[in-house]
């Protein structure tokens, strides 16, 4: 069953487009990743953690949480040896949400 969300996903933004903060209850950071995902990375495209990083720091300064929760989200997919990740497709994300709770 999904919670509905009160407010939209861009609520957690500033006007300068940054991230206020990440948010603590799952369903919201589950939208807030699945917002970044769409945003940020490009589906079939292999990106080096630096890559990753950067792009996380131009909406927060937190950029190794957010890495970590795409990952365990099941957003972004990380090789064993951490060189790349690529983006998930739309339907898979969330799958391991419950295990953050």
């Amino acid at each position: 069953m999904t919670i509905p969300h009160s407010r939209p996903v861009t609520d957690l933004f500033s006007a300068d487009g940054r991230l206020t903060a990440i948010p603590r209850r799952p369903a919201r950071r589950e939208a807030l990743l699945a917002h970044l995902t769409e945003t940020l990375f490009e589906t079939g495209r292999a990106y080096r953690e630096a890559e990753v990083n950067e792009a996380l720091l131009t909406v927060h300064e937190d950029f190794p949480a957010l890495r970590r929760y795409l990952v365990i989200g099941g957003f972004l997919t990380r090789t064993k040896d951490g060189v790349a990740y690529r983006r998930q497709q739309p339907e898979t994300p969330g799958a391991a949400l419950p295990a953050l709770a």
